[in-house]
């Protein structure tokens, strides 16, 4: 079988390592370096494939010395990865940092405040957080002058 880069193929699945995953197509044998596998981070290859299994990878290299380099992740067809995408995000809750630098107001929907209680509302929690900011670089401040040699 000639081997072409940028071409998807079809083999089966020949060995697993700790760095990657050994698969046969035609008379040919190439590797799937864990990074290749899937696009969130695998720490166990053996939960994404076993041994014999068909697998569906991309020819993304050929080195002089005849090693091919394959990947399971780019021969994904677009509609599976927006799919994979997707369910992802109902698995896994989006997380949102909300430090001193990302403040965003916006008033409960149901709530019916008036332009002033809504302002008064902002200068009250923008109050506390510049307190609370302020308490923080005191308490760095102090320790800084704690680890000074005099």
């Amino acid at each position: 079988m000639d081997v072409e880069v940028g071409a998807v193929v079809e083999g089966k699945v020949s060995g697993i390592t700790n760095f990657g995953v050994f698969v046969d197509f035609g008379e040919t044998t190439g590797m799937v370096h864990i990074s290749e596998v899937a696009k969130n981070y695998v720490k166990d290859l053996k939960e994404y494939v076993k041994v014999g299994q068909t697998v569906k990878v991309k020819i993304i290299s050929v080195s002089p010395e005849g090693k091919v380099g394959l990947s399971m992740k780019q021969a994904e067809e677009p509609e599976q990865k927006e799919e994979r995408r997707f369910q992802r995000r109902e698995r896994e809750p989006a997380k949102v940092s909300r430090g001193a630098d990302s403040f965003e107001f916006r008033p409960k929907q149901k709530e019916s405040l008036s332009f002033e209680d809504m302002l008064s509302k902002f200068k009250q929690t923008s109050d506390e957080k510049l307190s609370g900011m302020k308490k923080t670089d005191g308490n760095r401040r102090t320790a800084q002058n704690r680890r000074k040699p005099q």
